[in-house]
């Protein structure tokens, strides 16, 4: 696949936000999200599951987000289209030429 990637096929500009622990005053943190940048990619769905836990109801999707090669982005980092959030869970050198990540990414939709 990576052969055959047309650059132009990177359409989607992702803002890219990291986790920022905050001490919450009672002994623990809450973890905001501050924007680093912004980011060409390719989106490709790749599963759809609807799931309910306890009184509340919501879909959850995995995607598959193709980027340029960079060494800062990491698992628990944030990608927004919009209103949409894609939570990285896990990025991969599809060829280990550097030259582009493939990012697994979960989205909630309520």
């Amino acid at each position: 696949m990576l052969s055959n990637l047309d650059p132009g096929a990177l359409s989607a500009r992702l803002a890219w936000e990291h986790p920022v622990e905050a001490p919450d005053g009672q002994g623990g943190v809450s973890i905001a999200y501050q924007t680093a940048g912004a980011l060409w990619s390719r989106i490709e769905p790749v599963q759809a599951r609807w799931e309910e836990a306890g009184n509340e109801a919501g879909a959850e999707r995995t995607h598959r987000i193709w980027l340029r090669h960079r060494d800062d982005l990491k698992a628990g980092d944030r990608l927004r289209l919009g209103a949409r959030l894609f939570t990285l869970l896990s990025l991969h050198d599809p060829d280990e030429t550097r030259r582009m990540l493939v990012a697994e990414a979960r989205e909630l939709v309520s």
